[in-house]
């Protein structure tokens, strides 16, 4: 069955570089972002994992743990992790999954069950292992999106993303297109103008269901 927004995250117990790891344990009381990838040492994913080790601070800040998953062993991350670092320039402090098993993949519906790994296959035997998941501190599926191997994930809409949520987490508002953290922001419509007055000062009534209001942070 497909996975939704909103559906708890499955549950697994991994290997990872940095030892063994059980992801809601894991996760515990931070957001969490999952990352997957189709195989090691492949050109667009070795970007990818450079741009998540240039903004770790910046998830971190954010309460939110990172973790890669790559349809490769711990032994082949290991040696594959040098190469990242040499091209991001920074150290890779997160954990990948060993998902050689193709156990997550499956898990997260991310490849047919009766899927497995061919001898001396390519990145394109795994290739829709390529979704990214934002998981709350409830261990639900906030988002998802899925790229093909030619086009590399843009990390700052995934952190854009990530602030939108976190920012509805907290108070009733949603975020328009293209919201960036500081802009003005849409009052909720369970929220009354009256009360929307009174929680957010100013509001600037465009239409009777679209309202903006001042960014609450």
């Amino acid at each position: 069955m497909a996975l939704r927004i909103n559906d708890v995250a499955p549950d697994f117990t991994a290997d990872t570089q940095l030892g063994t790891i059980n992801l809601h344990e894991w996760i515990g009381d931070s957001y969490a972002i999952l990352f997957s990838h189709p195989k090691d040492f492949t050109p667009v994913c070795t970007t990818e994992f450079s741009a998540v080790a240039r903004l770790y601070d910046e998830f971190k800040k954010r309460n939110t743990k990172v973790m890669g998953i790559s349809v490769d062993s711990v032994e082949d991350h290991k040696k594959w992790i040098a190469d990242i670092e040499q091209f991001a320039g920074e150290k890779v402090d997160f954990p990948i999954i060993d998902d050689s098993s193709l156990k997550v993949a499956k898990l997260y519906d991310m490849l047919p069950a009766d899927a497995y790994l061919p001898d001396g296959r390519t990145a394109a035997d795994s290739a829709t292992v390529r979704t990214t998941f934002i998981i709350g501190p409830d261990k639900k599926i906030r988002l998802m999106l899925i790229y093909p191997m030619s086009v590399g994930r843009n990390f700052d809409e995934i952190l854009r993303a990530l602030d939108a949520i976190q920012l509805a987490d907290k108070y009733p508002v949603a975020t328009p297109a293209d919201w960036r953290d500081g802009e003005r922001v849409i009052v909720a419509l369970g929220v009354d103008d009256e009360e929307a007055r009174s929680r957010f000062g100013e509001v600037d009534v465009v239409l009777p269901y679209l309202r903006f209001t001042r960014d609450p942070e």
